[in-house]
């Protein structure tokens, strides 16, 4: 991968020029620019990306706002219109960080850009599991390629909406950074909870890493 940074670094590339760009039209690209992002996606594509830029230690004096949302079900939107290229939704997943302020940010060494998030930063789409029973670990992976595994550092957390009983399931992938689980793969995770007697209440959970994690109490009632 650091043939990548070197070809395309983080440092080049103008946000909030490249949101805004189009798809290519009976294959002319409409500037130079728009070229280089095409080949850095196509570059993405040929290379599962597998690590990040250290946006935890930039701290660019270029601070505004982005006209870019994430929805809830992992759609990114620019202007209201949805990016519709996967490649470049993952480039700017890569600079992602949430700030001490609650808020998220795409980050470069020379800019960093507030976005507005829906739910979450993240979209889990799949999970799959290692091993069986008390020794498996259960592995999550975003729309946007990360995998973290269910374990002390990435924990599970399922808050309960309390006007209407709505779980909303979400485990840290990176950093400060959580994924939505997708309803399909919540209802996969309920499919293989156990019950368990925690303090004197039943609550459903799921073993991982060696670590028993609690989804919901068993009555269904809000975890204290």
């Amino acid at each position: 991968m650091a043939r990548v940074a070197r070809r395309f670094p983080v440092s080049r590339i103008n946000l909030r020029r490249c949101a805004g760009r189009k798809p290519r039209v009976n294959g002319v690209s409409p500037d130079k620019n728009h070229l280089r992002i095409d080949q850095l996606a196509e570059t993405l594509d040929a290379e599962a990306r597998k690590s990040y830029p250290p946006v935890h230690l930039w701290d660019p004096a270029n601070v505004g706002e982005i006209d870019i949302r994430i929805a809830a079900d992992g759609t990114w939107y620019h202007e209201g219109d949805p990016i519709l290229r996967p490649a470049l939704v993952r480039l700017f997943s890569t600079v992602l960080r949430k700030d001490d302020d609650g808020r998220h940010y795409l980050v470069t060494p020379a800019e960093r850009l507030a976005i507005e998030v829906d739910v979450a930063p993240l979209y889990v789409s799949e999970m799959y599991r290692e091993g069986e029973g008390d020794d498996q670990t259960l592995f999550f992976r975003t729309h946007t390629g990360d995998v973290a595994p269910l374990d002390e550092a990435h924990p599970l957390r399922v808050p309960v909406d309390p006007g209407t009983g709505e779980p909303t399931p979400l485990v840290l992938v990176r950093d400060r950074l959580e994924g939505l689980l997708a309803r399909s793969v919540f209802y996969d995770l309920v499919d293989i909870a156990e019950e368990r007697e925690i303090d004197g209440v039943a609550v459903q959970g799921v073993m991982s890493a060696g670590r028993f994690h609690v989804i919901g109490r068993s009555d269904g009632r809000p975890l204290d």
